[in-house]
Formats: C-alpha cells, sequence, structure tokens
C-alpha cells in the first residue's frame, strides 16, 4: 500500500497530539510506547519510523507544549489591557483543574519535566521566562511575576489533588480572590 508523501508528518502530527492528552492526563512515564501507538491505531513497532527514542518523544512533546502555552500565557504586544486577568480566569477555571489533558502541562508534567534531561528543563526555563517577561510588563514586577506564575501552577496542582469538587472550586475561587486583590493593591 502506498502512501501519501505526507502520510509520515501526518502521523507524527497525530502521535505527539495524542501522547500529548495521554501523558497530561496519566504521566508520561508510566505509559509504554504501545500504549501510545495503540492511541492512534498503530503497533508500537512503527514508533521507532518517527522517533528515534521514548524520550526524543517527551522532548518535543514538552517543547511544543510549553512554546503553546507561552504564547498563550504571555500574550502579545497587541493583547489588549484585560488579557492578563481573563488568562488567569480561564487559566483557574474548574474546567482546566478537570481537563489537563487540554490544559497546561507544567501542573501534570512538572516532576517529569523535572527529572529530564538538560534540553526538556531548557526549553521550559526559555518558555517561563517568555511567560514572566509579558506578565512582568503588565505588572511592572517581575518578582510579581514569578511569584503569580508559581501559584497559578501550585493552584492547579492542589485543586487536581483533591477528591471533593467543592474543596477544588474553593482552591480555585481563594487564588483567584487573592490574585484580584494583590494585583489590585499593586495598581492603587
Amino acid at each position: 500500500m502506498r502512501y501519501t508523501a505526507t502520510h509520515k508528518q501526518e502521523t507524527r502530527e497525530r502521535l505527539l497530539a495524542s501522547s500529548r492528552a495521554i501523558a497530561k492526563r496519566g504521566g508520561f512515564e508510566s505509559t509504554g510506547v504501545d500504549a501510545l501507538m495503540s492511541a492512534i491505531g498503530l503497533s508500537g513497532g512503527a514508533f521507532y519510523g518517527h522517533f528515534p527514542s521514548k524520550q526524543a518523544l517527551f522532548e518535543e512533546l514538552v517543547r511544543q507544549e510549553v512554546e503553546n502555552s507561552a504564547q498563550m500565557l504571555a500574550g502579545d504586544d497587541d493583547s489588549p489591557p484585560d488579557h492578563l486577568a481573563k488568562m488567569l480566569r480561564g487559566y483557574l477555571s474548574s474546567f482546566h483543574a478537570a481537563n489537563p489533558e487540554s490544559g497546561c502541562a507544567l501542573p501534570t508534567l512538572g516532576p517529569e519535566i523535572a527529572r529530564a534531561g538538560p534540553a526538556v528543563r531548557k526549553a521550559v526555563e526559555k518558555s517561563l521566562k517568555h511567560t514572566q517577561r509579558g506578565w512582568s510588563q503588565r505588572l511592572g514586577d517581575p518578582d510579581a511575576a514569578w511569584s503569580l506564575l508559581a501559584q497559578c501552577v501550585g493552584a492547579l496542582v492542589l485543586a487536581r489533588s483533591v477528591e471533593s469538587d467543592k474543596t477544588r472550586k474553593d482552591i480555585l475561587a481563594a487564588c483567584r480572590r487573592h490574585i484580584e486583590a494583590t494585583q489590585g493593591d499593586q495598581h492603587e
């Protein structure tokens, strides 16, 4: 059977998209190559036609994830003044907490990223610095930007760690209120 000229690239992109969701839902390290390939309807043996190793897939997955997150979170010069407030409401939402596969990779993959090699951590650092710079410009305070970023990621980790939906909502709402109060103080 002949494949189209773009078949290999399309399969690679499907594998990345599927692996991204699987990793953010249940962890990357705990999922085998066979399961990753099975999710897109292929055998484990086909994996190595797309990536030289599972680690290479993880590196590419994290690189894409953190670039996407940085663009979404930091915004750009054309972003409206209320971009940060709107983004924070979405980031610290019950939907984001309940659907890790469609959100930021840091709260779910943070521990695996911390144990990864220098290439992965370098990509994450670059992305975090991009977000921090964007937020620093809006907040007028580089330290506040780092603190806010850490608070958001930590809030999602906590919200996803509890059983009760009420406690999850309480954590997220408290964090949003604290951020709004803190940001209000800075602009007075």
